[in-house]
């Protein structure tokens, strides 16, 4: 009995031993994600302002392309390790985080003024014309397989092909009213930043990823919830970061160029790389519930900035309305 007690004492050490070493990983993530998205905002910011180029679009090109790595990988790796429902839920559930969550938090905190729509509203169709796609096709194939993986890829040609040629004409004032301020140093210093930044959000939303699928699994969490919630909130803690900085420092319309930027990238490569690959099957309730969700929350957005020129407060309140109901009907 003693010999038994002596064991499972020795079990229970160990587990506490493994869960602390766990968190501690967690905030480590938490760390360098802050520590890349409060640099890379500068960094953007910067270049944007060396080059002539509009916030807005370095925000929606440069880092929502850093900040959307972490779903790449996180749904390629998957992808190959046959976890379809992990690769299409992170993704759809990252649509869905970084509009209802995150773009909801920011526009209850501060509501982005003097937004150039021009730069938006063209963002904003070939996002609904592309997902609206792929729920029919979805809904039709229940799955996305090679041939759509290789469209998805084809349509991020041409969508930074757009970004290339619209960023001449897409200009607008900066909400700090700092436009003519030029930033110190030389462009590739920023550069080097930029790509530093990147990497520490990649690190860190690993960390943060892999350990908070280590707690839900001990909760006895499923698979698709775990995509859906935990992995899409830990891959787009970048996004989170460096929009929250973005309002802080006053480039708020980085922040929400982030988002749009983020979610289009989310459509295009973190479903159309895997697909190409591998294919991957998607789950009844993807095709049902998660990407008609996509849709609603970034029209919640979208509309009335485009109609208005200008969110509000009130947008940010029933986005995260509909993030806290999300997450309660995943769960149950």
């Amino acid at each position: 009995i003693r010999g038994n007690t002596t064991k499972e004492k020795g079990l229970c050490k160990e587990r506490i031993s493994k869960m602390i070493q766990t968190v501690l990983l967690f905030i480590l993530g938490l760390i360098l994600i802050c520590l890349g998205g409060d640099r890379l905002v500068d960094a953007a910011v910067a270049i944007a302002k060396k080059l002539g180029i509009p916030e807005i679009v370095v925000g929606a090109t440069i880092v929502s392309l850093g900040t959307t790595l972490p779903e790449i990988l996180v749904s390629t790796t998957a992808a190959f390790d046959g976890s379809a429902a992990i690769a299409a839920g992170n993704a759809f559930g990252s649509i869905i985080c970084n509009t209802a969550l995150i773009a909801g938090l920011t526009q209850t905190i501060r509501p982005s003024k003097k937004i150039e729509a021009a730069a938006i509203r063209w963002r904003g169709i070939f996002f609904f014309a592309v997902l609206i796609g792929m729920n029919l096709y979805a809904y039709l194939t229940q799955k996305f397989n090679r041939p759509a993986g290789i469209v998805l890829i084809l349509l991020f040609a041409v969508y930074a092909y757009l970004n290339i040629k619209k960023a001449g004409s897409e200009g607008e004032e900066s909400e700090n009213g700092e436009d003519g301020k030029k930033e110190g140093g030389p462009i590739w210093k920023h550069l080097l930043v930029l790509v530093v930044c990147a990497v520490l959000l990649y690190f860190g939303a690993n960390l943060l990823v892999d350990n908070g699928i280590l707690i839900a699994e001990a909760l006895g969490v499923p698979e698709r919830v775990i995509a859906v919630t935990f992995i899409a909130l830990g891959t787009s803690l970048p996004e989170l970061v460096t929009s929250l900085v973005s309002i802080i420092k006053g480039y708020g319309n980085v922040g929400l160029g982030n988002i749009v930027g983020a979610n289009i990238l989310n459509m295009l490569l973190v479903i159309g790389i895997p697909s190409a690959i591998a294919g991957i099957p998607l789950e009844r309730s993807t095709v049902l519930i998660d990407i008609p969700l996509a849709l609603l929350v970034m029209a919640v957005l979208l509309i009335p900035i485009l109609i208005r020129k200008k969110s509000s407060r009130v947008q940010g309140i029933v986005l995260l309305a509909i993030y806290a109901a999300y997450c309660v009907a995943s769960f149950i």
